[in-house]
């Protein structure tokens, strides 16, 4: 097996992530100048500055054009979008392929990989738990990786070599931990960790009319909110795929909501700093 800085990576998607992964390879010394990092994205003049800013290559607007150079690739955009694109551009990858992706959810995508993926090609499904309220390539240097998680679930055919070879790669962007699990685990956990979050502080956002609010903020405000600058069109796609997850967890949270009202409304003074002090202890125990 040649040696990883000397692939040709190819980002199919070249917005916030997949300019932050870019950045990352290169800015790592991942992919030195033996390889090459090719991008297809549908907006040329962003395929103009990545390229003028040394973030990539070569862009294409054309995917077929950039496939079949390629030993790996990252899937960079929604999962709807991934779908479509594999269906109408498997052909294109070159034999041996290592592919990759970054989608929020897991589940439809592993199970249509799991019947319609080439033989020679090797799909990895991944999910970097990395990013920003801000979007597009204009704010990838925004999205450190340092330190932040990273989930895989690995297919039974996928080629161990090639598992050991892009859990080199995540570690070496600046990951601090990977975890591999079921698909089905995944979605379950992430509707809690992260589409949860989502819709919290979107409903925090849309209970209050008063933009000038933000003047009596003094930090909690701020924190709860922040991701409430949501790409809309993303985060409706992921609630939809994912709702029958996430409609447990809005369920589970609505419920502990409910037991803190009832116990503000009552006066409840002993129980109520009892159920905060448990709160503070379990998420001191989450590690």
């Amino acid at each position: 097996m040649k040696g990883l800085e000397t692939y040709t990576v190819g980002m199919v998607g070249l917005g916030l992530m997949g300019g932050a992964i870019a950045l990352a390879l290169r800015s790592e010394g991942i992919i030195r100048t033996e390889g090459r990092i090719l991008a297809y994205d549908r907006d040329p003049d962003t395929l103009e500055k990545a390229k003028a800013a040394g973030i990539i290559d070569d862009g294409m607007s054309v995917p077929e054009a950039m496939l079949g150079q390629c030993d790996l690739v990252f899937l960079c955009i929604t999962p709807r979008a991934l779908l479509h694109f594999m269906e109408n551009q498997m052909a294109a990858f070159r034999p041996g392929t290592l592919i990759t992706d970054i989608a929020g959810i897991k589940g439809s995508i592993v199970a249509a990989m799991e019947h319609t993926l080439r033989e020679d090609l090797d799909f990895i499904p991944g999910h970097p738990m990395a990013g920003s309220e801000l979007g597009g390539l204009a704010h990838a240097k925004s999205c450190t990786f340092q330190g932040k998680n990273y989930i895989l679930t690995p297919l039974k055919r996928n080629k161990p070599e090639n598992l050991a070879l892009l859990k080199t790669l995540i570690y070496r962007m600046g990951f601090g931990r990977i975890t591999e699990t079921s698909p089905q685990e995944h979605d379950r956990n992430i509707a809690f960790t992260s589409q949860l979050c989502h819709v919290i502080a979107a409903a925090l956002i849309d209970c209050e009319a008063d933009t000038r609010i933000t003047r009596f903020g003094g930090g909690s405000f701020e924190d709860l909110t922040r991701i409430a600058m949501l790409n809309a069109p993303m985060w409706t796609e992921l609630f939809i795929e994912n709702q029958e997850e996430l409609l447990k967890r809005i369920e589970q949270f609505a419920g502990s909501l409910d037991r803190l009202k009832r116990a503000i409304a009552a006066g409840e003074r002993t129980a109520l700093e009892q159920r905060l002090q448990a709160v503070r202890e379990r998420r001191a125990a989450m590690v």
